[in-house]
């Protein structure tokens, strides 16, 4: 079972940026992803979840309206889409897995993905 998060890099303030989650070894079709992320200095923080089926998803406050979190059809693929992002968005981005219902307590999931860098810098 693995999870393999891409696409970090360095965009500028107000630009937008694309990360991924790769699941192999299980079916993803059955798991809830979250995005979890933790900045420097700073606890890991829930980001955004979508469940099994990809039609529900919750955001953290900070992020509503800027990101969005999509599942693939038919591909073990997550997707975290940020638009406008801002220094403060500059973390290192997780993914992680857990059955069906998704949460925002990093605590509750199975599996995690080794972290992308996203750097907001100008």
């Amino acid at each position: 079972v693995q999870l393999q998060a891409s696409g970090g890099g360095l965009v500028q303030p107000g630009g937008s940026l694309r990360i991924s989650c790769d699941a192999s070894g299980f079916n993803l079709d059955d798991y809830a992803i979250a995005w979890f992320r933790r900045a420097p200095g700073k606890e890991r923080e829930f980001v955004a979840v979508a469940n099994w089926r990809g039609d529900s998803t919750s955001y953290q406050d900070s992020v509503k309206g800027r990101f969005t979190i999509s599942k693939e059809n038919a591909e073990p693929t997550v997707h975290l889409q940020m638009n406008n992002l801002k220094y403060e968005d500059t973390a290192v981005y997780y993914c992680a897995a857990r059955p069906f219902v998704g949460d925002s307590r990093p605590g509750v999931y199975d599996f995690w993905g080794q972290g992308t860098l996203v750097t907001v810098s100008s």
